[in-house]
């Protein structure tokens, strides 16, 4: 079992710089993290994952160039690193766990699906 919990989201005017924090209790090592967001009326969008190792690294096609995603694992966190951001950026950010392939510590999930424990998440506003 894994328990996260995001922090740092906030307003931003386009172009700025934003990072947001997942921070994880329980065996959190042991899991790969993803991000994902949402808007109101939309789908959960995935956004970036790394592997168990922090060597795999994984992002979608939207965000690729501009967010960065790294672990620390001896601080039990996974920080998403926002750069140049959009108004369309803005959405509700949420932290993931996957626990489907415990013995591929390469794994890099990219679908919501593939990810059985969720944050609450935090808010992301990006002005024009």
């Amino acid at each position: 079992q894994v328990q996260l919990v995001e922090s740092g989201g906030g307003s931003v005017q386009a172009g700025g710089s934003l990072r947001i924090s997942c921070a994880g209790s329980g065996t959190f090592t042991d899991y790969p993290i993803g991000w994902f967001r949402q808007t109101p009326g939309d789908e959960r969008e995935f956004v970036a994952s790394i592997s168990v190792t922090t060597r795999n690294t994984y992002y979608s096609d939207s965000v690729k160039g501009r967010f960065t995603i790294h672990r620390d694992n001896a601080k039990n966190a996974v920080y998403l690193q926002m750069n140049s951001l959009k108004p369309e950026d803005t959405a509700v950010y949420t932290c993931a766990a996957s626990n489907q392939y415990p013995y591929n510590p390469h794994y890099t999930p990219s679908h919501r699906t593939e990810f059985d424990y969720w944050g609450q998440g935090t808010q992301v506003t990006v002005s024009s």
